[in-house]
């Protein structure tokens, strides 16, 4: 039986433009052995940041209450706590805005310089399933130290990065990681310490970096799509066992280093990569038209 709660652990605060108040909290209760996290956000700049806060969620916005909508639901199914949350800028560009910035490559700086931001912090105390969702503008994942046992990340239009700049690993193994993005653009570092069996990448006309620079805690199975967009690989530099199937087309461009040495089925490895590779990444892409780079 689903429990619906009332907004008195909620946090709905008008603040005037430009102050930083807490906009949302949802306090942790015994009764939660796990937590499922779904945030939509259409616009402006957000970040997610890890914290010793036994909180499930706190978010603080320099926004005043008349310059969005949101929706926020928070039930218990079992021993679950499952939180939505939506927010939605009354006043974002229109999309037609958006692909011209991209176009006529508008600065960093540019883009964001006046918009309004969330910050949101997770604690370290209980495993999340995350899921976020972003429409326009930029987003900051911060993992560091985390428990995260399923995570999936979709970008429309929006310029998103996902890292753990702490040097802190996963706490638990990640049973799948799921990245998508349409136009805009992903980038994810320290994959190594996500801790993952699972990631499955999807790119559509956008951008997406995957970088396993540091070597794997466990092994990893790395299942890609690529459209018309760009898919970039960066490799470990330890010797780690990597394996690369590739499904392709003539209308593609996809560019191996040296250490990988072509097998059959169009399958390319290092010298040490075996079935039963302990820590080893074996990737499995499928392009169109697009470009792959391993680097």
């Amino acid at each position: 039986m689903n429990y619906v709660f009332a907004f008195m652990g909620v946090l709905l605060t008008g603040v005037a433009e430009g102050q930083i108040r807490k906009q949302f909290a949802v306090e942790n209760t015994a009764a939660c052995e796990s937590i499922k996290l779904q945030v939509k956000a259409n616009s402006g700049n957000c970040f997610v940041k890890p914290s010793n806060n036994s909180d499930i969620l706190n978010v603080f916005s320099n926004q005043s209450e008349q310059a969005f909508a949101h929706n926020f639901v928070r039930t218990i199914n079992g021993k679950v706590c499952e939180v939505f949350l939506t927010l939605e800028e009354q006043h974002n560009d229109g999309l037609g805005q958006t692909i011209s910035s991209r176009v006529f490559s508008v600065s960093e700086t540019a883009a964001t310089t006046g918009q309004k931001f969330w910050k949101m912090y997770l604690t370290d105390e209980k495993p999340y399933a995350l899921e976020l969702n972003y429409g326009l503008g930029n987003a900051n994942v911060d993992l560091s130290g985390l428990a995260i046992s399923k995570l999936k990340i979709t970008s429309g239009s929006a310029d998103v990065n996902v890292s753990y700049p702490s040097g802190m690993e996963n706490q638990i193994e990640m049973d799948t990681f799921y990245v998508k993005v349409d136009l805009g653009s992903v980038n994810v570092k320290n994959l190594g310490l996500a801790k993952t069996k699972y990631l499955m990448a999807d790119v559509g006309f956008g951008n997406m970096t995957l970088d396993f620079t540091e070597k794997p805690v466990v092994s990893n199975f790395i299942k890609g799509s690529v459209g018309a967009g760009n898919l970039v690989i960066i490799l470990p530099k330890n010797g780690t066992p990597v394996s690369v199937k590739i499904h392709d087309s003539w209308l593609c461009s996809v560019k191996l280093p040296a250490s990988l040495k072509k097998g059959p089925d169009n399958t390319f490895a290092t010298d040490n990569y075996t079935k039963d590779s302990k820590e080893a990444l074996t990737f499995d892409l499928d392009v169109s038209m697009g470009n792959i780079i391993f680097k």
